[in-house]
This record gives C-alpha cells, sequence and structure tokens, in this order.
C-alpha cells in the first residue's frame, strides 16, 4: 500500500515552466482507492492518500475519527495553538463558526460585491491604458484578491506588497524564511488586536476583539488563531484561482470568446474551473485506530485529502480531465466538505466571477505572450506565476 508519490516532489510538483501540476496529480488515480506516500508534508512527513471524492467526503465529514487540528501555521514556530475555526474540531468548532458565519454568509457578501467590482475595474482599467500586456499575476490576480482581504480588515491597500510577500514566504518558503514569515504574521495580527481594542472601527478585526463565546471575551490565542486564518486565506488562494483561470483561458480561445459572447455563463464555468485547478490539500488527524478503505490507519497518522485529486476523479466526474465549462451538477470540493467547508466561500466564488467578468468585458482576446512560460508548482498549495498575457 505504500507509493512513491508526494504533492511536493513527485513529476510536475516542483517549479515547471508551461507546467500542469493538476494534469500531473491525476495520476494518482492509476493507484489503489487509499495508499500510504512515505514523504507528502512540507516537512517531509508520510500521509494516506486517499483517491475517490466519496471517500474524502466520508473522511472530512467524520470529525469524531478525523481531526482537523494540525496546527498547520503554529508548528513552523514550534508551537500548537489553532487557527480559528479551520482547526478546532466539534463542538468548540460550531461555536465560532456560528460567531463567524454572518460575516461571510450570501447577503453579506452581497453588501461587499460593488467594492468588489470597483476595485477590479480600477486595476483592470489601469493594466489597459498602461500596455497590451501585462504579468497578470503581479498586476491583478493578487493586488485584486488582496486588496479585498485588506478591506475586509480595516487596513489600507499601502502595505499590500508587504502582505503578498509575507504570504508567499509562508506558503511557499522553505526553513528559515517560513519561520520568518510566521512570526511577523503573529506579531502583526497581535498588535493589529491591541490596536483595534483601543480604537475600535467597523472592521472585522475590531468585531473579533470584542466578541464573546459562551458569555466571555476571546482569549489572545483565540484572536491570533482567527486573524491569522483570515490573513492566511485572503492572500493566496483566490488570485491563484483567477491566475490558473485566466491562463485556461489564454490556451484556448474557443472558450474565451464562449465566454465573451455569453457572460451569462461565467458563473457556471468558475465552477467547472474551481474542479478542475482545486488548489488546497487538507490533512486530517486520526484520532484512533480504524481499518479503512483496507488501510490499517493508527491514531496520529495524518490523511491527505486532496481536492486537486478528488476533483479530477473519474468515479465522481465524466471525462475529469476535460474542462467541460458547461458541466453541470459539478459536486466539486474545492472549497474542503463537511462542517469544515471553507467560511470564505461564498466571498471567494464572488471575487474570482467578479474578476473574469470585468477581465472579459474589458480586455480584449488574450494569449500567452509569446516567448513566455508561466511558471506552475505543486505544494500544499499550488500555485501559478509569472503569467505574461498579451492582447496586441
Amino acid at each position: 500500500m505504500v507509493r512513491d508519490f508526494s504533492l511536493f516532489t513527485s513529476p510536475g510538483m516542483g517549479p515547471t515552466p508551461d507546467g500542469d501540476p493538476h494534469a500531473a496529480v491525476a495520476c494518482a488515480h492509476d493507484a489503489p482507492s487509499i495508499f500510504y506516500s512515505p514523504n507528502n508534508t512540507r516537512d517531509g512527513r508520510g500521509t494516506w492518500v486517499i483517491t475517490r471524492a466519496k471517500d474524502q467526503r466520508r473522511v472530512l465529514h467524520d470529525t469524531a475519527t478525523f481531526s482537523s487540528h494540525r496546527s498547520i501555521f503554529a508548528s513552523a514556530l514550534g508551537e500548537n495553538w489553532p487557527m480559528i475555526p479551520l482547526e478546532l474540531d466539534p463542538p468548540a468548532h460550531g461555536v465560532f463558526r456560528s460567531l463567524l458565519n454572518p460575516l461571510l454568509e450570501p447577503k453579506r457578501v452581497m453588501v461587499l460585491e460593488p467594492a468588489i467590482r470597483e476595485r477590479a475595474i480600477v486595476l483592470i482599467d489601469g493594466i489597459s491604458a498602461a500596455s497590451t500586456n501585462c504579468d497578470v499575476m503581479k498586476d491583478f490576480a493578487f493586488p485584486f484578491a488582496v486588496s479585498i482581504f485588506l478591506h475586509f480588515l480595516g487596513l489600507p491597500d499601502e502595505r499590500l506588497d508587504t502582505f503578498v510577500g509575507w504570504g508567499k514566504d509562508l506558503l511557499h518558503g522553505e526553513g528559515v524564511k517560513r519561520t520568518a514569515a510566521a512570526r511577523t504574521i503573529v506579531a502583526f495580527i497581535d498588535d493589529l488586536a491591541a490596536v483595534r481594542r483601543k480604537e475600535p472601527t467597523d472592521d472585522f478585526m475590531t468585531f473579533v476583539v470584542e466578541a464573546k463565546v459562551d458569555g466571555r471575551p476571546l482569549t489572545d490565542e483565540e484572536v491570533r488563531g482567527i486573524g491569522v486564518l483570515v490573513f492566511v486565506a485572503g492572500l493566496d488562494t483566490v488570485a491563484t484561482a483567477i491566475g490558473f483561470d485566466l491562463a485556461y483561458l489564454a490556451r484556448n480561445p474557443k472558450d474565451q470568446q464562449l465566454l465573451r459572447r455569453e457572460p451569462d455563463r461565467i458563473g457556471l464555468a468558475a465552477e467547472e474551473l474551481l474542479r478542475a485547478y482545486s488548489t488546497v490539500q487538507m490533512i486530517r488527524v486520526a484520532k484512533k485506530d480504524i481499518e479503512f478503505e483496507g488501510a490499517p490507519i493508527r491514531k496520529g497518522d495524518y490523511i491527505s485529502c486532496a481536492t486537486m485529486i478528488a476533483n479530477r476523479d473519474p468515479a465522481e466526474f465524466e471525462n475529469p480531465n476535460t474542462i467541460d465549462l458547461a458541466r453541470e451538477d459539478n459536486r466539486h470540493t474545492a472549497f474542503a466538505y463537511g462542517p469544515h467547508r471553507c467560511l470564505g466561500s461564498h466571498l471567494a466564488r464572488r471575487e474570482i466571477v467578479i474578476g473574469l467578468e470585468e477581465w472579459l468585458s474589458r480586455i480584449p482576446d488574450f494569449r500567452i505572450k509569446e516567448d513566455t512560460a508561466p511558471i506552475t508548482y505543486g505544494g500544499h498549495v499550488f500555485g501559478i506565476e509569472n503569467l505574461i498575457l498579451d492582447w496586441s
């Protein structure tokens, strides 16, 4: 049951010009439905790899057997506090999710939508006025997604580049660089919380420091756990999704033209692109010894539920490696599944759809600039960089 497989080191997972890590990782479906990978985390730990979507849903739903608490951020500091609510198990998870849900529910996202669209328009019009090509990750995807997150936290755009740098070092850096980024982010969140306690405003962090659960104020560690999760979640994933989507459309002009002619399709198309270009590996920790689909999982073992594998499962999706922008009944797990399904998914969806709508309506036919090759990579969060689009 042991396979030579890793989201970090298998072929196609390292930085690769014109790479396609999602297609490369689909090879996992040539393996049994569950196998053991001796090296499948950033720090070189082994995981059980769940390859079937139905089995991943079973793991992600069974919080009594599989814990979500891995201290994925705090471990970089040699500490063991959870990002909240992601790394809390029920019943504590439900308490904090109920607290934070009103801030990210669909009605709240609708209120934010005009500001999100305005930000997209300003960025794209600036790009269009300046040139007929751009590095879409540097000039649009990251500034767009991160500025929305900064607006949510109540922070100005001036430090956008700094925050993006911290996020890249944390999520994609190694060793000393990752630890240093984690310390910097913790210090920033702690300082921001202290400022908001003294000078409250109408923003997310003020809500958190003034919130109560079970009739008591949140502890400093709980405030930190929430702040760090929002910071990390807002920095990378939406920008990366927009990057993969625009790279696909640049390489597939017929689908690009289809969405230009029929922009009402963009919402459905975005779901298919989320399926095909899912970016996050979720890890669970076994709370007890259990046999799962014939595998002898022991207490403390890591279990990998990689969204990019589940969403290319041929038992779940017809022709999973074909991107069909009209695909219906798209039960992808790009935002996870079960009680820990991404709390920010409604906001992320609207950011992606609005970003595509405004890009397609304001930028003429685009392609990847000749003699350039976007670099893709695997890992805990898949990514793309150096994506130069040209519409000259």
